[in-house]
């Protein structure tokens, strides 16, 4: 799949006006009559027709999310693009519903994805929505139909032009937020587990971040397979969820070393790992491996840490690289895949035979996507917020949805609640060092007084002696 002229135009179409002009709709002819002639009704219908189409095209306008900068949650920022995105052959436009937010996108944003171009850019490899124009050799979409997209970038927007063979059909009873969530992680956890992994019955399966996108969706194809036993790393407060969803064995990578526990339960170790992770992680999941056993390695999510890019988490990565001479790996009968769905842009036959594969198990009730939230695009900076912490369970959306006037009102109401309760407590504050200041005076005259006394008695003593003398 190439996704590059898309997004690249409609970045291009930017406070741009439209160059070339939309099909003509059929004219309406007018009923004939002795005092109006056809030909002077058409005459008169032509301009005002014109005079309407004019207008519509210059003032058509379109809300996206822009990446205008590396760094923190506040780089993705929402603006107004102009002028209606042209078609090219064998392109449509969407009318976006909801977008998925992945892992790559948390990255793009730090300019930790090198396919993502530079910004300013619209972000978004996957979204849904509903077909609004067809171009010229598109005979298998029509205007109406409801799809899902996968795409290089360009989707985080209300509309967007993509080639017709980057769509794929939403089946009857899926919501547009199911569909956005299930591309880019249905896809990545098919193609590992069973176009490089070769999963079959009786195996066991390692998988990192069990309770993500990705994660989950591993979960649920291993299912498919006859008594599989996967091994899933998730924080405990997710341990009951990703039981649920079938994960055998749940460790706690926060408190225990997951290797310890995997050779608790499996001393031979595992047939299959999934590692999203990179660094030093990657060295302990070659070595977990079975012989004849399958390393599949798809990010490096080590590089991560914290919401601007960490040049020391990126070296610390980079230094603990796991690099392998192939005599080791004949010698341990292993094998090393690395996977990356965004190189594989072109391969538009292989990404459909998995997508039809995955949406057939959807029919049959065997995968489903979880929903983790929902935001508004107004909402991008707290959605990626949310992911990059790890406090998801399943998939975060993106609504195209215009974010109600109240929820708009309620945002700075409690911006201003936090600033109250700063102002509160700065007072509180003050008056307790204030009433501080006040016990310590008193505390000083308290031990002044005394002293006075002292004073006193010593002055009443010296007059007595002069009266003596």
């Amino acid at each position: 799949m190439s996704g590059e002229d898309a997004p690249a135009q409609q970045q291009n179409a930017v406070d741009q006006k439209q160059e070339t002009k939309p099909a003509e709709e059929p004219k309406t002819e007018p009923p004939k009559t002795e005092s109006a002639p056809a030909g002077a009704a058409e005459a008169a219908a032509t301009p005002a027709a014109t005079t309407e189409k004019v207008p519509e095209e210059e003032a058509f306008s379109y809300r996206a999310l822009v990446l205008t900068g590396y760094g923190g949650y506040d780089k993705v920022k929402l603006q107004v693009k102009k002028g209606k995105p042209a078609l090219k052959a064998g392109e449509v436009l969407v009318r976006v519903k909801a977008c998925g937010l992945n892992f790559a996108d948390l990255m793009a944003r730090q300019g930790l994805y090198d396919r993502l171009p530079s910004p300013p850019v619209t972000p978004g490899m996957e979204c849904s929505g509903v077909v609004e124009a067809v171009g010229e050799e598109v005979t298998d979409r029509k205007v109406g139909d409801k799809v899902m997209v996968l795409n290089r970038f360009g989707l985080w927007q209300e509309v967007a032009a993509v080639p017709a063979s980057h769509t794929f059909l939403i089946p009857e009873g899926m919501s547009f937020e199911e569909a956005a969530a299930l591309p880019v992680n249905y896809i990545t956890a098919y193609m590992m587990l069973f176009d490089f992994g070769n999963l079959r019955p009786n195996q066991s399966v390692l998988i990192h971040a069990a309770a993500g996108g990705v994660g989950i969706a591993a979960t649920q194809l291993c299912k498919t397979v006859k008594d599989v036993t996967v091994f899933g790393t998730a924080s405990a407060s997710k341990h009951e969820t990703i039981s649920q969803g079938g994960v055998t064995h749940p460790i706690d990578y926060r408190t225990k070393d997951y290797v310890e526990e995997v050779r608790k339960i499996s001393p031979k170790g595992m047939d299959i790992i999934l590692d999203p992770l990179g660094g030093s992680d990657t060295h302990k999941a070659y070595n977990l491996l079975k012989p004849m056993g399958k390393l599949i390695t798809y990010g490096a999510a080590n590089m991560l840490a914290g919401q601007k890019k960490n040049l020391l988490a990126v070296a610390k990565n980079w230094y603990h690289q796991f690099s392998i001479h192939t005599l080791s790996l004949i010698q341990g009968n292993k094998s090393v895949c690395g996977f990356h769905l965004g190189y594989l842009d072109g391969e538009t036959e292989l990404i459909a035979q998995a997508m039809n594969t995955i949406l057939d198990l959807y029919k049959q009730g065997k995968v489903k996507p979880r929903i983790d939230s929902t935001w508004h695009l107004e909402q991008v900076g707290d959605a990626m917020r949310k992911m990059q912490e790890r406090n998801n369970i399943g998939k975060v959306i993106l609504s195209t949805e215009p974010m109600p006037e109240e929820e708009k009102k309620e945002e700075p109401k409690k911006e201003d609640k936090k600033e109250d309760k700063k102002k509160e407590d700065k007072k509180k504050d003050d008056k307790k060092k204030d009433d501080g200041k006040k016990e310590e005076k008193k505390d000083d005259k308290k031990k002044e007084e005394p002293k006075k006394e002292e004073k006193k008695e010593e002055e009443k003593k010296e007059e007595a002696k002069k009266e003596e003398k």
